[in-house]
């Protein structure tokens, strides 16, 4: 037995002290990323809370927040810096304050980078509009009850992943404030939390100088592109993060002779922690696992067949080398499957329902998730080359991963991200031919935080052989990646500077625009709530209500008859099946044929409807699918007429320019 399997062998080989220190290990590894994750989290609510208590003016008429916010990012990262230069004075006796440290200014700087530029307003990124309706609709469901549910549709288990909204909805009931408003809090709470769970992850691999420096880099590019979606955003900053996890979880100990390769020297920890990471990728964005997994699936492939190449290359008979092979497609083969199995069981805790649903062959139509091509998702990402510091950083970081996978693991796991990303793209446009995609246009926030990973990294080795030819010029590094670092910060607020203005103009659940400028017809919402409530007696989740208004279902837990278009609709509720049906409505005449047509529906007609006034009747706007043209959904309206409503079945009232329609 040669002298590396001996030291990874079976674990009853090993001394026992040996293994009380591995658990102790992992054990104190564990409490501090714990640490990290609710410090980060505390952080931030404090933060947002102590910002809260100030009325600050709109951001985008004053340019006192933009102002602040460069004062909070220039705080946070003299933060960072000062955990780096404890970190390079005692690499091993300062790790715990280190960490402290870096957890408290990196959740810092997340929270001053959107919550300063956001302190006036209760809305987050793009307000109320377009995709932001229905995220904050299923935040506001899943606050109304913990139960898994579709965002819109009555009755019907989730397709959409529901893992960071409903812990949005635990955090919004437990603060006793309404999802709408919780959105916010959040979101950035959510991100800052992983992002100072991901810095002492990177302290841990690389050390607390290289760690916090890759660190900034991703959540900087994180926040510049991602943060909209926070949802996906915070997979993007701790996923980076466990990609060298995920290599060393498949490949196990770097030392190990491809004859001396076996099951025994596998890192289970390593293993069910990727796969659980995966899992949650699926609870929170299908996207994401889907890539992630590809990475590890290529990972996989790339240790197989540079291992078939090794023991091709020993002078052993034949027979031996195909044994060699055998066993080690079958090592890599389990710790994959392993990884897989433990991915499946966490995804199933959100997809279990839906997917029995879809095995028990219950109706579905309609659904057209996939249905998108802008022009971004026409053409492969190159972050590297584009015109901004990002880009710079990028053409650093790839170049260096094209230089280095074959020798150190962390780049071997970027690579693998890379390609996965790529083929993604590739398919996803070749998959238009049949009329879909695979929304691949979402990865590039993904591959910007990767090649921004490798690219400090890339910029490390390139100041150690500088050091080496120039003398200690280190200060000088020091001092230049600082302002990087913070000339890249104080620049994210600008790139989201249209996402920001949309938060400050759309009119929040209250009735007002944080711009103080007239709201608009969302200004009565709650004089519409208050109307249903009187005239139904329920409340508002025992009701289902028909309108094209749907940032009224997002501030309000009310049932939706329709979503708002067929790419947010659950497939079990037959959105184009459901569209039909409403325009064979709205040819009703009087009460008596309408009572018969919604009598005569397979689902659960509205208890209320809350139309738009026009001279010619009660207006509904809905959505049809126009996939493949860019914009892919064309709006048109439907008409009631009045007399269809006139009678006692019906209680109609006029509240500014809506016409709500109860059924009694």
């Amino acid at each position: 037995m040669s002298a590396s399997t001996t030291v990874t062998g079976t674990s009853d080989a090993q001394p026992p002290e040996t293994l009380g220190a591995r658990r102790n290990g992992i054990g104190l590894d564990a409490a501090r990323l714990l640490a990290a994750l609710v410090g980060g989290a505390a952080v931030s609510w404090i933060a947002l809370y102590a910002i809260s208590t100030v009325d600050w003016p709109a951001y985008n008429s004053s340019n006192v927040l933009r102002a602040l916010t460069t004062v909070g990012q220039v705080g946070a990262i003299a933060v960072l810096l000062v955990a780096v230069l404890l970190y390079r004075r005692r690499p091993d006796g300062n790790r715990l304050v280190v960490d402290a440290l870096s957890a408290i200014g990196m959740a810092g700087l997340v929270t001053v980078t959107l919550g300063m530029p956001l302190a006036a307003t209760k809305l987050y990124l793009f307000g109320l509009s377009v995709d932001q309706q229905f995220r904050v609709e299923y935040l506001t469901r899943l606050t109304s009850s913990p139960r898994l549910a579709d965002m819109t549709y009555e009755g019907l288990p989730p397709f959409y992943p529901a893992g960071w909204f409903w812990f949005g909805g635990r955090f919004a009931d437990l603060s006793g404030i309404p999802g709408w408003e919780a959105y916010k809090p959040w979101a950035i709470i959510s991100l800052a939390a992983t992002a100072a769970l991901a810095t002492v992850l990177w302290n841990r691999m690389i050390g607390g100088d290289r760690g916090v420096a890759v660190s900034v880099a991703v959540t900087l590019a994180v926040l510049a592109y991602a943060s909209p979606e926070p949802y996906a955003a915070v997979l993007i900053l701790l996923g980076v993060a466990l990609l060298p996890t995920i290599v060393h979880a498949l490949r196990g100990p770097k030392d190990i002779a491809v004859d001396d390769l076996d099951l025994r020297s596998t890192r289970w920890i390593a293993v069910l922690a990727s796969g659980v990471f995966l899992g949650l990728c699926a609870t929170f964005y299908t996207l994401y696992a889907g890539v992630f997994a590809l990475t590890a699936a290529l990972v996989a492939l790339w240790l197989v067949v540079n291992g078939w190449i090794a023991a091709a290359n020993k002078s052993v008979p034949t027979a031996t080398v195909r044994q060699i092979r055998r066993r080690m497609a079958l090592v890599y083969g389990v710790r994959l499957a392993v990884m897989a199995v433990a991915a499946a069981a966490v995804a199933l805790i959100t997809w279990a329902p839906y997917l029995l649903a879809r095995v028990q062959n219950r109706p579905a139509s309609g659904g057209t998730a996939e249905h998108y091509l802008p022009e971004s998702g026409a053409q492969l990402p190159l972050p590297m080359l584009q015109l901004s510091a990002f880009a710079v950083l990028t053409l650093i970081g790839f170049i260096w991963v094209a230089w280095r996978f074959r020798e150190r693991t962390i780049a071997l796991a970027f690579a693998a991200a890379v390609v996965a990303i790529y083929l993604v793209c590739l398919v996803s446009m070749a998959r238009t031919a049949t009329g879909s995609t695979l929304l691949a246009f979402r990865l590039e926030p993904v591959l910007t935080a990767v090649l921004a990973a490798a690219g400090v990294l890339g910029v490390a080795q390139l100041a150690s052989w500088l050091v080496g030819r120039l003398g200690d010029i280190r200060f000088l590094i020091g001092a230049v990646a600082t302002v990087a670092a913070i000339g890249t910060a104080q620049h994210v607020p600008g790139m989201l500077a249209g996402d920001i203005i949309l938060a400050y103009s759309d009119t929040d659940g209250s009735g007002q625009r944080a711009d103080k400028r007239p709201a608009g017809a969302q200004a009565y919402y709650p004089k519409v709530r208050e109307a249903i409530a009187e005239q139904t007696g329920k409340p508002a989740t025992d009701l289902v209500v028909l309108t094209a208004d749907f940032d009224f279902l997002s501030i309000y837990p009310y049932w939706g008859f329709q979503g708002l278009t067929s790419h947010y609709a659950n497939p079990l509720a037959e959105f184009d099946k459901r569209a039909a049906a409403i325009e064979e409505w709205s040819a009703a005449e009087n009460p008596a044929e309408l009572l018969a047509k919604l009598d005569a529906s397979p689902w659960r007609t509205p208890d209320v409807f809350l139309f738009r006034y026009s001279p010619d009747g009660y207006t509904l706007k809905l959505a049809r699918d126009v996939y493949p043209n860019d914009p892919n959904v064309k709006r048109y309206t439907i008409t009631f007429k009045k007399s269809a409503f006139d009678g006692p079945q019906f209680t109609v009232t006029e509240i500014g320019p809506f016409v709500l329609v109860v059924r009694k």
